[in-house]
């Protein structure tokens, strides 16, 4: 099986329009771009129809699928999943509903549910009351997810990031407990590395039929190859359970540079999918 990667536009977006990102993209081999709505503007509802077909096209010219976006609520204030503010749920499950609608438009079919700011306890409340919060603005999105056939899929961080949602145990767990087959279960391999207790290969292979997205990184927050993560038990795991999805890299820090992670990034993919 062939693997197709993709890369997430944030570090590449400082300075360059949308188009200009997509073109890059592709020139460095990548065939498909996942994008932080806050790189095209401040909310969902400042873009019009008109707006979203330009930034569509912009992908299709350049020749790049739009996988879907994330980073869903970053940049933003007034949106938490498990708050006890029921308005601030509501008004979460809103950003969540026009955040559907605008990765429809651009021809996604995927969100991945980040955010650790905007869903961690709050002081004094207990897992049992979060977890319900979190499913009650799920279960208020999914009718939304399945019209316009986008998937939702909970990313897992580590202790380090959140105190919400740290392994895909719990996210598998929260999804079931909303019940569509629109909320599903993303992995990321820095995640993975700082908060399971079993390798990254193993929770792959635990988690196949949930898994709907899949990010690829470093735990020193780079991309594949620029740490000490060993990628050919990750893509091997990915291959015998017969993942068929993106992968997509998503870095966080600097290191030689963008432009220049991120072809160092598919590169060392490419090669270490040679050898699986």
């Amino acid at each position: 099986m062939s693997f197709r990667y993709a890369y997430c536009n944030e570090t590449l977006a400082p300075g360059r329009t949308f188009r200009e990102q997509c073109d890059l993209i592709a020139s460095l081999g990548y065939t498909g771009i996942e994008v932080a709505p806050f790189t095209l503007a401040d909310a969902p509802t400042d873009l019009s129809q008109a707006d979203r077909a330009a930034l569509k096209n912009d992908a299709f010219a350049a020749g790049l699928e739009v996988v879907g976006l994330h980073w869903l609520l970053a940049k933003t204030t007034g949106f938490h999943l498990t708050t006890a503010d029921a308005a601030a749920r509501e008004a979460t499950a809103q950003r969540l509903i026009e955040l559907t609608d605008l990765c429809a438009d651009l021809s996604g079919s995927l969100m991945v549910l980040g955010s650790p700011q905007q869903r961690n306890l709050e002081e004094g409340m207990s897992l049992d009351a979060a977890t319900e919060n979190a499913a009650e603005v799920l279960k208020a999105v999914a009718p939304r997810l399945e019209e316009r056939g986008v998937t939702l899929a909970l990313e897992p961080l580590a202790p380090s990031e959140t105190n919400f949602l740290q392994t895909c145990a719990e996210a598998v767990a929260l999804a079931d407990r909303v019940g569509s087959p629109r909320i599903r279960l993303h992995q990321d391999v820095k995640a993975m590395v700082g908060g399971e207790s079993d390798p990254p290969a193993e929770i792959i292979r635990r988690f196949p039929e949930q898994t709907a997205h899949f990010h690829a990184n470093d735990a020193n927050l780079l991309g594949p190859g620029m740490g000490d993560t060993d990628f050919e038990p990750i893509l091997k795991a990915l291959k015998d359970t017969g993942y068929d999805g993106w992968i997509s890299v998503e870095v966080f820090a600097d290191g030689p540079g963008p432009v220049e992670t991120a072809r160092l990034s598919l590169e060392h993919l490419k090669a270490v999918a040679a050898k699986v």
